[in-house]
């Protein structure tokens, strides 16, 4: 009775093991995890990149944090890089406005995750998180932030 039992148990056990190593197509994120930056998405998507370089307050967004640089701890600082900077602390991603300047504004990857396995495959979309949700955006654009900085979020003013 017991062997019938925990059978089952091993075979849930394997598939989630499975899961974990090998995540379901369109999870909408490569393997790899590295960032490219956001000149590396122009050359495919030449219309919401133009836009997002003429319209979208992100691509200006490391003036903003250069600017309030010198009043801010190096711990308030490194918060300020995980929304106004592209893939901080992650492969490829913002290290420092010297080292790494083209990551240095929110650019797509901030949105929608990394992108080099997307880029590197030719474009497959299931490597890359294509459509957004609200709670996308409320990882940045959420309750705290706003109060702290008293301005209304354009959740959908993006680069689209």
């Amino acid at each position: 009775m017991r062997a019938s039992f925990m059978y089952p148990l091993a075979i849930i056990a394997l598939a989630a093991g499975l899961v974990l190593v090998y995540p379901p197509s369109g999870s909408g994120e490569g393997d790899s995890g590295r960032y490219v930056g956001t000149e590396a998405c122009a050359g495919c998507h030449e219309k919401e990149y133009n836009n997002y370089k003429k319209y979208s307050k992100k691509a200006h967004s490391a003036k903003s944090v250069r600017i309030m640089a010198a009043k801010l701890t190096p711990s308030e600082l490194t918060e300020c890089y995980h929304c106004h900077a592209t893939g901080y602390g992650k492969p490829g991603g913002f290290e420092s406005f010297e080292k790494t300047p083209a990551m240095a504004d929110a650019g797509c990857e901030v949105c929608h995750g990394p992108g080099a396995d997307h880029a590197e495959s030719g474009g497959d979309k299931a490597l890359i998180k294509a459509k957004l949700e609200v709670k996308d955006c409320e990882v940045c654009h959420n309750p705290e932030r706003v109060a702290a900085f008293d301005y209304k979020p354009l959740i959908f003013g993006g680069a689209h």
